[in-house]
């Protein structure tokens, strides 16, 4: 079971990650303002050159939006075990949402936004 310094300890975990995650995102990406979590490529800002130019630069743009898309999804996980934590007086954070047991304290220090204790994310 997860001390109340534990827990400290991964939610000052999961906000530098957090602040880190929203830093890369802005470089390249803007909030949407009218869905949670979500944030949208810009395409690069690149004057017009040559056709190969153009595709590298569509090329790039497709990776960011791939780039996004995960980013999108850590941030968003992230931020929902923040909310568990802060809402702690209901017991949620630590516990695995498929079987309602404790999650492993290692896995949760290696990835504190776990959402699945060991088993239950291995099936």
């Amino acid at each position: 079971m997860l001390t109340k310094k534990d827990i400290e300890a991964l939610k000052e975990k999961l906000e530098i990650e957090k602040e880190k995650l929203t830093k890369e995102l802005e470089s390249f990406a803007i909030k949407d303002k009218e869905l949670e979590h979500n944030w949208n490529a810009q395409f690069p800002n690149k004057e017009k050159g040559d056709k190969e130019e153009e595709a590298d630069d569509a090329t790039e743009y497709e990776n960011l939006i791939s780039l996004e898309h995960s980013l999108e999804l850590k941030l968003r996980d992230i931020t929902l075990a923040l909310e568990k934590i802060i809402k702690s007086e209901n017991g949620k954070y630590g516990i695995c949402e498929s079987c309602n047991k404790d999650i492993e304290e290692k896995r949760l220090q290696a990835c504190p936004e776990a959402k699945l204790c060991m088993s239950c994310n291995k099936e």
